[in-house]
Order: C-alpha cells, then sequence, then structure tokens
C-alpha cells in the first residue's frame, strides 16, 4: 500500500504491518546485542550503538565550531553512544555545502581541539568511557554553496536533476580532482592533530564522491568502468592514509544503493527492465567495498542509501516532507536494512554499521537489536534520534528502552533547517531550535 503515517501503538502491531507489506524488519524483543562491546582498530567499544553524522551549519564565521556546535556535541557525549560520526566537515571553501559548513583550517585547529578533548572528557565523566570519535571528510560537489548561492562542482550533467544542462565550468577536471584528493589528506592531518580517532572519506548522499560512482558516461580517468569511477574515493582514501598515522581509524560512509536508474545511479543493473530500473543490485558496491576492504584493511564501514535531497525517503523514511513517497515507509526501512545484511553477509568480520534505524520511533532499538543479534551489522546508527533525544542511548541501555515523549518523529523539519543554510537541530524537542526557527 502507499505511504501512511507512523501510527504503532505496540510491536506486535508493528510487526503485523511489516508482513503485510512484506517488510523484512527484524525485530527482536531482547536488547542485550546493543550492550555487547566491539573492538574496532584496537579500541574497545561498550556497546553497539553509534551517532550518526547530522550536520548542524552552526560554525563560527571561520567554519570552527559555534557555541551550538559545543552544545549539540556535548549532549551526545552525555549520551552514552560508543561512536559518534561526526558531521560532515569540507575539504576546501569551496566544498561547503553553505557558509557555516565545518572546515577545518590550520587557524581554527585549536577550536577543534577543545571541542574533541570536551567530548571525549564529557563522555568518561560522565560514563565511564569517551567515545570514539570520527571525522567526515567531505566535498559537496553538486550541493556546494560556500557564499549561500549555488556553485556546483558537478561529475556529470544529470538529467533526473537538471531541466537544462549545467555549463561546462560546473564539471569538475581530472586536474580539479587531482588538487581535491590533496585536500583530503590535508584536512585528515588537521584531524588528527585536533585529536579525533578516525576519518571517514565521505562516499554518500550524492556529494561529489558518491556522484562520481555513477559516472558511467563522463570521458576521462575518473569515469567510465568501476575502476575509473570509483579512482577518486581510492586516491582520496590514499591520501588520507599517508597523512596520518596508523592509530588512526581510516574508513567511509558509502552509498551502495542510489534509488536512481542507471546511468545516473550506483547500485542498479544497467540492463535492466523498466520496471526493475529502481531494483538494488549490489554487484558493484560489493566489488567496491572488498577492494576498499583489501588496500586499506577497514576496521569499520558505514552503509547508506539515497539520497537526502532528491528521494529522501530512500534514505531516511518520513512522515512528513515535501513529497509523499508511493510506497509504505516500512518497505523503505526493509529495503535499508536489507543493504546493510548485504554488505555485513559479504564481509562477516568487517564491522558494519547499519543506518535510518529512527524511523520506528520507541521500537528501534528493537529493529536495532535483531539487526546485530541477527548478526546482519555490528552497530547501529542513529542521526535524527540524536538530535531530538541526546540520552536515547543511555535510556536503552540502563532502562532497557526508549520514551515515546522524546523520540524523533521523523517529520523532517531538521533537515529542511540545513537545506535553508539555518542551524540545524530538532524544531518538536529542543526549545532552543523552536527559539531560532520562530525569528
Amino acid at each position: 500500500m502507499p505511504h501512511e503515517r507512523f501510527h504503532y501503538k505496540s510491536l506486535i502491531e508493528l510487526r503485523q504491518t511489516a508482513e503485510r507489506e512484506s517488510a523484512w524488519l527484524p525485530f527482536d524483543d531482547d536488547l542485550s546485542a546493543l550492550s555487547l562491546p566491539l573492538t574496532v582498530h584496537n579500541h574497545s567499544l561498550p556497546n553497539r550503538i553509534a551517532i550518526q553524522p547530522m550536520e548542524g551549519s552552526d560554525s563560527a564565521p571561520d567554519g570552527a565550531p559555534g557555541e551550538l556546535t559545543f552544545r549539540r556535541y556535548e549532549r551526545f557525549a552525555m549520551g552514552g553512544t560508543a561512536l559518534i560520526w561526526f558531521e560532515a566537515v569540507a575539504v576546501a571553501d569551496e566544498a561547503r555545502a553553505n557558509p557555516r559548513q565545518l572546515i577545518l583550517t590550520e587557524h581554527n585547529l585549536d577550536a577543534y581541539k577543545r571541542l574533541i578533548d570536551s567530548i571525549h572528557e564529557t563522555g568518561l565523566r560522565t560514563n565511564g568511557y569517551a567515545p570514539l570519535v570520527v571525522i567526515q571528510s567531505t566535498h559537496s560537489g553538486r550541493y556546494s554553496k560556500p557564499y549561500g548561492s549555488p556553485r556546483p562542482r558537478v561529475a556529470y550533467n544529470n538529467p533526473l536533476f537538471e531541466d537544462t544542462p549545467l555549463p561546462p565550468s560546473a564539471i569538475i577536471t581530472d586536474d580539479e580532482l587531482r588538487q581535491v584528493e590533496t585536500a583530503y589528506g590535508t584536512t585528515a592531518a588537521l584531524a588528527e592533530r585536533a585529536g579525533f580517532d578516525g576519518v571517514d572519506v565521505k562516499a554518500c548522499h550524492r556529494y561529489l564522491i558518491n556522484e562520481l560512482l555513477s559516472a558511467y558516461n563522463r570521458p576521462g580517468a575518473y569515469g567510465g568502468d568501476l575502476a575509473g569511477r570509483s579512482r577518486f574515493l581510492y586516491n582520496a582514501m590514499e591520501s588520507t592514509r599517508a597523512s596520518v598515522s596508523n592509530g588512526m581509524i581510516l574508513t567511509t560512509r558509502i552509498n551502495v544503493y542510489d534509488g536512481f536508474p542507471y546511468p545516473y545511479g550506483f547500485g542498479v543493473k544497467p540492463d535492466a527492465d523498466p520496471d526493475e530500473a529502481l531494483t538494488p543490485d549490489l554487484s558493484e558496491p560489493l566489488t567496491l567495498i572488498g577492494g576498499l576492504v583489501d588496500r586499506f584493511k577497514l576496521p569499520i564501514i558505514d552503509i547508506t542509501i539515497g539520497n537526502p535531497y532528491k528521494n529522501p525517503h530512500v534514505n531516511r523514511p518520513y512522515d512528513a516532507g515535501g513529497y509523499v513517497p508511493d510506497e509504505h515507509p516500512l518497505v523503505g526501512l526493509s529495503r535499508m536494512m536489507q543493504c546493510v545484511s548485504a554488505v555485513q553477509n559479504a564481509f562477516p568480520r568487517l564491522p558494519v554499521i547499519g543506518s535510518a534505524f529512527s524511523y520506528p520511533r520507541q521500537f528501534a532499538p528493537n529493529l536495532a537489536a535483531g539487526m546485530i543479534g541477527g548478526q546482519h551489522c555490528h552497530m547501529a546508527g542513529f542521526g535524527r534520534m540524536a538530535l531530538a533525544y541526546p540520552d536515547f542511548a543511555n535510556d536503552i541501555l540502563r532502562g532497557g528502552g526508549l520514551n515515546a515523549g522524546k523520540v524523533c518523529l521523523t517529520c523532517g523539519q531538521c533537515a529542511g533547517l540545513l537545506r535553508q543554510g539555518k542551524p540545524s537541530g530538532c524544531v518538536i524537542r529542543d526549545p532552543e531550535y523552536r527559539r531560532s526557527n520562530a525569528q
């Protein structure tokens, strides 16, 4: 059936709807899997809960963390998750998605040191352990707005996204890509000096690296076959690895399915019939991940799908947004879980973080526990839930569940603020953002 809003009062009712919709969602009544320890690159994590990268659009003018940034991460650190996957930080000024996206430079390094020290110290003081903190390095590509107006740098023109083709000057050249590869290494070196525990070379959500993975028709070294389309990702990770010590985690948050047909989407069949054009085909993504594991010995990977700008229901099922999806949210949630499980099953020794766990609200821990207990992933990643309910992990780990009056309602308003370039947070649950949104 088509989209319907979340209305479930019990886990039994949610399971019944999932069965009706043929949605594979392995809910578990036993939440103990979320309290299991996990070793990642010589770091001992006390639980299986992670906070996913959620941009706040609240930097200081020089790209340093602002007052709201410090507030947000202090709340995250107190909340009890073992891992905080820090939000996207641009590798160059022109790579920023808005004028208030974070950027790490030599000039603002001390502010980041203070922030990371605060995260580690707050977690240790509050929970008895310091969360692992992984920075997400990014180039916003077609979504670059460093000065407030669009200045896209695209891998290729895409008629699904553009009514008229962008000018040739908007298509990033091979020479420019080689320069950006170096910038990833520069950001990584600064991140290590700031105290981050690891670096994610972001390859998801239609930003530059993700778009290059679908550049089937781009000529030159960075398009065509999978080796060409993944060249930039490999090179950016090589640049990152060469710039940090062996103690730093090197990883990626990667799209294994874009939700767009060939030749405009990664993770779909190139010769599919029209009725199967949007069916996930993970053969190339699994080949790519295997190559990354072999070359970089990834100690962990974060899996996601979709594009929060163009098809957000694929990336994160929601109750309200800019359009009504032609599918039930549980079907979309099932697609995400199946993609995550496919990666974990292909690489059973690689700790995989799953995404999109916020949608089931107070029943989210049951889905997370079922995915981890069933060996469909090693960790459960929560994004929107952390903005609405920063102490959600401790409530799960200490209290055995979530308070239905505090959970994320998947209304999409936090993402709406981000797209407007405003400081992003939970308008529903957090008075700070209710005030700022009313101004």
